[in-house]
């Protein structure tokens, strides 16, 4: 039995799916860790990465409900493939303009919302097309394994990112990633994925019928729709403290080298690998969920709280602010802050991919995504307006509060599950 379940677990399709993901998250990772750094060079400031944070995330958010429909509809390969060739169409058309001195700020805002759009697309598709990959019982080690190798892949992003940066600028990020996304597609080509197609009502009439479709599963199902609403807070309250909080304060109040940037970055992927290990671990075999939330939930409140202590001007001014104490204070909590985040995601993933039939599989995840990841844009913005006028420290002390609050709530409720 476990002979055959490790033959599936490590078939060819899944080993394609997870070196695809894993080629264009080294690109983007290694595109989107240098972004506010370039950004700031060029004259850009905290509202500005604010901005293309929230463009970033904003378009894919919108076009989310329609991308499920679509995923439900067509063939989820086909979809995966073509988004990514269209990435990388307009990421290396980037490089091209860099390498000419045209890039203008609005230039990049612009071609992100297209590249936001497109991964819009991508990510119910593939969402749902990974059930279709392995035995229902493997979820939970596969989950870990994609969440594994995307930690593994955006790990090597950081430092790849900030040395080419320095060395060659901006023009060879943006060919690196243009590259990473046909590499990525041609993956994705050679996986035998069966589509097995629905019948389904035609027209806008038939869209309209999916989405009510999908909607009604969340909302009947209450574990699933207060997973959103939870989500909803964790994504307005803590992810813009990576894309906003860190390289702003790397560049404004602390005396590190970009490399060193690129170094810390990659600490806080490597505990994003190690919460995805854990997972599958710890988590692996038919435990409640809840177990991984509690724990999650214990080591996000712990790091913030000791992120926010970190940022007080007294802090910075008895360790440091340029000293190797510091950096390995900062570096050590944002690991934590990292695997937490993977204890809480990864989770509410495998539960939905159990609770929800195939057919509503992309309809459910985009709708959920939509929900939950639906604070990520708004957070960027509001911490980058709320960042002009109070101190960062306060800003991040008021996060822990919000936080300790929102996740005694969720906890206590949902103790079951």
């Amino acid at each position: 039995m476990n002979k055959k379940r490790k033959k599936k677990f490590l078939n060819t399709n899944f080993v394609l799916f997870l070196a695809g993901r894993m080629i264009s998250d080294v690109g983007s990772s290694v595109q989107m860790v240098t972004m506010p750094l370039y950004i700031l060079d060029i004259g850009g400031s905290a509202a500005t990465i604010g901005m293309f944070s929230f463009l970033t995330l904003l378009p894919a958010l919108v076009i989310y409900p329609f991308a499920g429909v679509i995923g439900d509809r067509m063939n989820r390969k086909k979809i995966m493939v073509g988004t990514d060739l269209m990435s990388a169409g307009a990421i290396l058309a980037l490089g091209f303009i860099s390498y000419g001195g045209f890039m203008r700020i609005s230039l990049l805002l612009i071609v992100q919302t297209v590249i936001s759009l497109l991964n819009g697309l991508f990510e119910p598709a593939t969402r749902g097309m990974l059930p279709g990959l392995v035995a229902k019982e493997e979820l939970t080690q596969s989950n870990s394994a994609v969440a594994s190798m995307r930690s593994l892949g955006i790990l090597l992003g950081p430092v790849i990112g900030t040395i080419l940066y320095a060395n060659f600028g901006i023009t060879m990020v943006f060919l690196m990633n243009g590259l990473s996304f046909l590499l990525s597609g041609a993956s994705e080509m050679m996986i035998q994925y069966v589509y097995v197609k629905q019948q389904r009502i035609a027209g806008m009439k038939g869209i309209v019928s999916d989405l009510q479709e999908g909607i009604a599963f969340i909302m009947k199902n209450n574990i699933i729709r207060n997973m959103c609403y939870f989500f909803l807070v964790i994504y307005f309250v803590v992810q813009p403290i990576f894309g906003v909080i860190v390289p702003l304060l790397f560049k404004t109040h602390l005396h590190y080298l970009d490399t060193q940037y690129g170094y810390l970055q990659t600490i806080i992927i490597l505990g994003a690998l190690l919460g995805s290990v854990a997972v599958g671990v710890l988590f692996g075999k038919g435990e409640k969920i809840i177990k991984s939330f509690k724990i999650g939930s214990g080591l996000l409140l712990g790091s913030m709280l000791m992120f926010s202590i970190l940022l007080f001007p007294r802090s910075i001014t008895v360790l440091g602010n340029d000293t190797i104490l510091y950096f390995a204070l900062l570096a050590g909590i944002l690991g934590l802050f990292s695997l937490a985040n993977i204890l809480l995601s990864v989770p509410m993933q495998i539960y939905i991919q159990r609770q929800t039939p195939d057919e509503y599989m992309s309809r459910v995840f985009s709708l959920v995504s939509m929900i939950s990841r639906g604070g990520m844009p708004l957070g960027a913005l509001a911490y980058g307006m709320a960042l002009e006028w109070v101190n960062v420290h306060l800003v991040v002390l008021t996060a822990v509060l919000l936080m300790i609050v929102i996740c005694h709530i969720f906890i206590k409720s949902h103790s079951s599950i």
